[in-house]
């Protein structure tokens, strides 16, 4: 498969066309009010693993609606100081794993949180264990026109608050330092550290890898693969909707988290990614509002974008931020 997208000129001048909903502030600090009226009710449950330098928690904690989410919770075995925090976001389809899994972040000696992703955890990977216990209007199969029929009602308002609701809860724990908290991911989870990163103020680094809902007025009508093809395949369906969807998408897009940005960001985008086509990401980075932020282009690949050369460049960036 050729570069199908924009030159790479062409992609740093790039401006998504989408544009930001009047009360999406508004929104947002009402529905994240709205879920801190609930108690955050965070508990860690010490898991034995069998591992000898890594300790495990099983977390629960409240998110939107008070519904209970699960993750887990990482720290370098003896750990006796808050730590640095690194919170995780999972890809679409995929769950918070098994407790064994994901061991990076805790190796190099700070506190790794990964947030299970309501509803998902089915489709790859070691599974999920958080239900998405709030109905929804007729969508088309997976989870991007869930509740499309009105901003209130969108799939993504839950996740997202979930998300905030992720943050805070890893921060209470006594080992982990909320003055150094970074969040990251990869495709969706990408897009939720987007999220997260435009809604919380005092993040010190954000790093999201290839990430996926950004930009929709383009995704939709360029790439023919899920799962932005799945809000196509509603539409072809429900004729005549377009602009309304669009309208309710316009509050969950991740080019205007990006405009909300205060703290640095390493982003990536892979130029032959049809999944998260590179002008979408481009579009979330160069709408990102902190000054420091930069961006690494892996030429001749699909959605797995930088895989581990990323990680390897993340390992390194963040030593100046946590």
């Amino acid at each position: 498969m050729a570069l199908f997208d924009l030159s790479i000129d062409e992609l740093r001048a790039y401006r998504s066309e989408s544009e930001a909903p009047e009360d999406f502030d508004a929104f947002w600090g009402k529905t994240l009010q709205e879920a801190r009226e609930h108690t955050l009710d965070a508990r860690f449950e010490p898991v034995d693993t069998g591992l000898s330098t890594v300790q495990v928690y099983d977390v629960t904690f409240a998110g939107f609606g008070g519904h209970p989410v699960k993750g887990w919770l990482r720290l370098p075995a003896g750990a006796t100081e808050p730590l640095p925090l690194v919170v995780e976001f999972i890809g679409y389809g995929g769950g918070r794993g098994l407790a064994h899994e994901k061991l990076l972040w805790a190796s190099t000696g700070r506190a790794h949180f990964v947030m299970d992703t309501r509803g998902q955890g089915s489709a790859w990977g070691g599974g999920g264990g958080t239900a998405d216990p709030v109905g929804a209007a007729p969508a088309y199969p997976g989870f991007m026109t869930r509740g499309v029929d009105a901003p209130e009602n969108y799939y993504y308002r839950r996740v997202f608050t979930d998300a905030v609701r992720a943050v805070e809860a890893a921060r209470s724990h006594p080992l982990t330092d909320a003055a150094r908290t970074v969040v990251i991911g990869e495709s969706q989870g990408g897009g939720i550290a987007l999220a997260v990163g435009g809604l919380l103020p005092d993040l010190v680094a954000v790093a999201p890898d290839v990430p996926f809902l950004c930009d929709f007025p383009r995704a939709t009508i360029l790439t023919e693969r899920h799962p932005y093809r799945e809000i196509g395949l509603f539409l072809k369906t429900h004729r005549g909707r377009a602009a309304d969807v669009l309208h309710t998408l316009s509050y969950f897009d991740g080019v205007h988290f990006a405009a909300r940005g205060r703290a640095p960001a390493l982003f990536s985008a892979a130029l032959e990614d049809q999944t998260c086509p590179p002008s979408t990401v481009f579009a979330a980075f160069n709408a990102w509002a902190h000054e420091d932020k930069a961006i690494e282009l892996y030429d001749f690949n699909d959605h797995e974008g930088g895989g581990p050369f990323q990680e390897e460049r993340k390992l390194s960036w963040l030593r100046s931020y946590a």
